[in-house]
């Protein structure tokens, strides 16, 4: 069998990549290790910063680390792109109206996987493998300071959101660690 080959996220060059190993053996082997010392116990259930932080799931970046939260302070919602979706809201909601939060950040990051592919074409790759073309979008974009103040937009347009004098996003900047911030568009802020 062949080794499985992906396009280079920085060139688009298709390169050869490892064959997997699956690592979950290993987690399981840290979680035993975490949990022979676990300090967080009785952790409240809302956080104690009643701040919401909505950002990509990209593995550089450790949302703790870059913002100087520690466990319980926040809550941490991720998806690809760290775009403002319908599901993106539904959590929002519930960490609002159940778990007390009043502050939300956004935060997209500099050299996104989402700025790599066009929606239609990965949408029509989906179809060919699958037989079937996705109904949600992928939400791709060019710029992620475009995306962020589009994503603060939607935040301040729903009628979900009840809390949203504190909504602010950022990019972080995955070459030097720094988060730039992204004024919001002033037709939709409170």
């Amino acid at each position: 069998m062949r080794a499985p080959r992906h396009p280079d996220s920085n060139t688009g060059q298709v390169t050869p990549v490892d064959p997997f190993t699956p690592s979950t053996d290993e987690l399981l082997r840290n979680n035993a290790r975490f949990a022979g010392d676990f300090a967080d116990a009785g952790l409240p259930l809302a956080p104690r910063l009643r701040l919401a932080v909505v950002t990509c799931m990209d593995s550089r970046m450790d949302i703790f680390r870059i913002l100087g939260l520690g466990h319980g302070d926040a809550h941490v919602i991720r998806n690809a792109g760290g775009v403002v979706t319908d599901d993106v809201i539904r959590s929002l909601v519930i960490s609002q109206r159940l778990l007390h939060t009043e502050e939300i950040v956004l935060m997209h990051h500099t050299n996104c996987g989402l700025q790599t592919i066009s929606e239609d074409g990965f949408k029509s790759e989906i179809e060919r493998d699958c037989g079937i073309k996705p109904w949600w979008a992928i939400e791709t974009f060019a710029d992620p300071y475009v995306d962020v103040r589009q994503s603060m937009s939607r935040l301040h347009s729903s009628p979900f959101i009840t809390v949203k004098n504190h909504i602010r996003g950022f990019v972080y900047d995955v070459d030097s660690g720094h988060l730039v911030e992204v004024q919001p568009d002033s037709r939709h802020v409170d």
